[in-house]
């Protein structure tokens, strides 16, 4: 009769090893590979439109620095054709943010963001600065604009990648869904 509690505990005890060694073999959900991304303070002074969310990935865990900026700009778009061209990036993606003087290192792509459509386009920085490439995307809803700048010291397309994976995770298509509705 005693022997009935030991079988239990030691079923569960069974139970939650095989649990946990199995949850050991999974690998990381995509949340948790971009964890080396933590967030920082807003790092440019006031303009028209409200500070955004700023996020840093350091050298040992991205390979080198990169550094991205994401905020919506609401009833900033051409509500008929939403981000249609190079120039529209070029204007309102913030890359001026980082450095006034950027200069396109090829035309833009079309890309979707949280479901949104728009543009990507990859800048040069002028020498001067620690930050060799810059990428600017600009996506719409309705009249509205999300906007993002991602800099650092490595190639355009890199930088590029990096920042598009960053911004694909669960975590910011939540932030960017609920900024674009305005909560």
């Amino acid at each position: 009769m005693r022997r009935w509690p030991i079988i239990a505990f030691v079923g569960l005890a069974l139970g939650a090893l095989s649990g946990a060694a199995a949850y050991q073999q999974v690998g990381p959900r995509q949340d948790e590979r971009h964890a080396e991304w933590r967030e920082i303070a807003w790092p440019f002074p006031r303009d028209g439109w409200p500070a955004g969310k700023a996020f840093r990935c350091d050298t040992a865990a991205c390979g080198r620095d990169v550094a991205i900026y994401v905020r919506p700009k609401m009833g900033f778009c051409n509500c008929d054709r939403g981000v249609a061209d190079d120039d529209e990036v070029d204007r309102v993606a913030d890359v001026d943010l980082i450095n006034e003087r950027f200069a396109p290192v090829s035309t833009g792509q079309v890309i979707r963001i949280a479901d949104m459509p728009g543009r990507i386009r990859m800048y040069e920085l002028p020498p001067a600065t620690s930050r060799g490439h810059a990428v600017g995307i600009a996506v719409s809803r309705g009249c509205d604009l999300l906007v993002a700048v991602a800099h650092g010291n490595r190639d355009a397309p890199e930088v590029r990648r990096t920042a598009l994976a960053f911004l694909a995770t669960s975590e910011m298509t939540r932030w960017v869904t609920a900024a674009m509705e305005g909560r």
